[in-house]
């Protein structure tokens, strides 16, 4: 069979399952950019994006087979570079400990100038930020995570996880005030 960027999903997914150097490239390249994404909220720059998104895009290929059809094979890579940013993550942070601070108030952002901002703008911003505060972030405002979840995912409390939220919403606002001129209430 010949493979083109044009080939469906499945004929990929059937050409990379045999280790078809075309049906992997095409693959790739067709989800290259829409995971890039989720790397980027991670990690520090888009070199180590790029670095997570090759080691996820290995362990797609190396687990073809645990795909069941008819899920939805982009959330299905999803997961995995979700997955392989927290490892990522995991192995680069070392975390602060904190006793608690339930006393901290959990606050959002609004403002519409935020609106404004590219996308990419808004991940070079959320990229400066301290790596275990970053992650933190990203979990709770991005994923959607609960404090106890991102705990249990990061081996840290949840007041040490409201903790690095706090920081990381103080952080941003001066990221966003300093580099980007954009006043937001954080």
């Amino acid at each position: 069979m010949k493979y083109s960027p044009k080939s469906s999903d499945q004929d990929l997914i059937l050409g990379c399952r045999k280790e078809h150097p075309l049906a992997q490239k095409y693959l790739y390249q067709r989800y290259f950019g829409k995971m890039l994404g989720i790397s980027m909220r991670y990690t520090s720059s888009r070199e180590e994006a790029v670095e997570v998104l090759n080691t996820a895009f290995f362990k797609v290929f190396t687990c073809l087979d645990q795909f069941k059809e008819p899920g939805s094979f982009p959330g299905w890579v999803a997961r995995i570079v979700f997955n392989t940013s927290i490892d990522f993550v995991r192995k680069q942070v070392t975390y602060k400990k904190v006793i608690d601070l339930n006393s901290e108030k959990e606050t959002s952002i609004s403002n519409d100038a935020i609106d404004h901002l590219a996308t990419e703008d808004l991940y070079k911003a959320i990229q400066m930020l301290p790596p275990s505060s970053r992650t933190v972030f990203c979990l709770y405002v991005i994923d959607g995570y609960k404090h106890h979840e991102i705990g249990k995912q990061l081996g840290i409390s949840e007041g040490t996880s409201k903790w690095h939220l706090s920081t990381a919403r103080k952080e941003l606002q001066k990221i966003l005030v300093n580099k980007f001129r954009i006043r937001v209430a954080i």
